[in-house]
């Protein structure tokens, strides 16, 4: 991968000073490349990852596995295409294995989540069966941490 995606896979916040001296190169030339590279798709977006645990939103987020039936000239792409396209899928990706889609729903509550299930994703003509399971606490996400392990602090000992 080249190494100014590396960087912002590392911190998307870093400036193009820090970009240019991990480089070695001009701040004039980062911004550059970093527009083509917007320009291109290569880069579809910027996103600050949040502990969904401290931001206290009360979403409720469920991993969908789904079985489709591929369509003739048109193979899983658009269905996923139409399934990615609904406002509570977070994420859709094909799979390998015992299903073909799984998608990465989230919603108010649990009720929302189901209804969208029960009556928006397995309506869909094409879509053959469903398994959902619910996200209980996240530990790690996109590589990094989301709790911290304080280091425990002695006790005080008097005499």
């Amino acid at each position: 991968m080249e190494p100014l995606l590396e960087l912002l896979k590392t911190n998307g916040r870093a400036s193009l000073g820090d970009l240019a001296k991990a480089l070695n190169m001009k701040e004039a030339e980062v911004a550059k490349r970093l527009e083509a590279l917007e320009r291109d798709g290569t880069i579809v977006g910027y996103q600050a990852l949040l502990d969904p645990e401290k931001t206290g939103n009360g979403a409720v987020e469920a991993v969908i596995e789904v079985r489709i039936t591929p369509e003739r000239g048109g193979g899983f792409d658009r269905l996923a295409s139409r399934i990615s396209k609904f406002e509570e899928v977070q994420s859709c990706y094909l799979m390998s294995g015992g299903y073909d889609l799984l998608i990465i729903v989230q919603g108010k509550n649990l009720q929302s989540v189901a209804r969208f299930i029960a009556e928006r994703l397995s309506t869909i003509k094409g879509v053959i069966s469903t398994a959902t399971h619910f996200r209980l606490k996240a530990y790690k996400e996109s590589g990094m941490l989301l709790h911290r392990e304080s280091k425990p602090q002695r006790l005080v000992v008097s005499p």
